[in-house]
């Protein structure tokens, strides 16, 4: 029996990067995944097959933007009438629209913000409905090492980042009673689609800092992602765990 059998997922950001990999080893583990992302309709299909061939029998996608409450509500009906319900929540969905401060453009500080912060609240808002209602359930923030230490050219990302920190401590506790945990993941230098295109010294700078000296897989971040999701983490809450090779620390 998989670590997560008969568990029902929805993992926003889930048709590439870590959130494939995410809703892939959910499917593996025994879970029904869903998807809510802004790719285009063949991106989103293909995540799909490949759920369904992971082992994942009630897996769709839902192509949205997930700063929209709205669309947000429209997730948590489908996950209900398609699923039953909603057991894991997974917030991964997020953007980059890096550069220094003093040359930002507002508009780009507003989207990351609103994608990567707002977009989370909004979907926590309304799946932690549906798992109020069942007493349980487990809700997994994707935070980042920017929003632990700060970064240079990322004032955006890292304020987006650093806010999901204060939204999973503030739900955590709110939800705890009800059976409810949320936690926060902090990845580091991750090898992902975001990453690949990165210059050859920007890649170098990069692992300097990092104490292993390599790179993270995105199954690094998925098998944390898969025991905070399981009934081995029931008491384990309101925490943000790196996983950044030894950045922060």
């Amino acid at each position: 029996m998989g670590l997560l059998e008969g568990k029902r997922a929805m993992v926003t950001g889930g048709s590439r990067g870590i959130g494939l990999e995410i809703a892939l080893e959910f499917a593996r583990e025994g879970a029904d995944v869903a998807i809510a992302d802004y790719a285009p309709d063949e991106a989103n299909a293909k995540a799909v097959e490949q759920l369904a061939a992971a082992g994942s029998g009630g897996a769709f996608a839902l192509r949205g933007d997930v700063s929209d409450p709205e669309f947000a509500k429209e997730a948590a009906t489908r996950m209900k009438d398609s699923l039953g319900g909603c057991d894991i929540l997974i917030n991964n969905a997020g953007v980059t629209a890096d550069g220094l401060i003093l040359r930002m453009k507002p508009e780009d500080f507003e989207r990351v913000v609103r994608i990567n912060l707002n977009g989370a609240f909004y979907m926590l808002k309304e799946m932690s409905v549906l798992m109020v209602k069942q007493r349980s359930g487990r809700i997994v923030n994707m935070s980042s090492v920017s929003g632990v230490n700060g970064n240079p050219g990322q004032a955006n990302y890292a304020s987006s980042k650093a806010g999901l920190v204060g939204l999973t401590k503030s739900a955590a506790k709110e939800l705890g009673s009800r059976g409810i945990t949320v936690n926060a993941i902090a990845p580091g230098f991750i090898n992902t689609p975001m990453t690949q295109q990165l210059t050859e010294k920007q890649i170098e700078a990069s692992l300097a800092r990092v104490p292993l000296g390599r790179m993270g897989e995105p199954a690094d971040i998925a098998h944390l992602a898969a025991f905070l999701a399981s009934d081995k983490a029931s008491y384990i809450t309101g925490q943000v765990i790196c996983v950044d090779g030894g950045i922060v620390m």
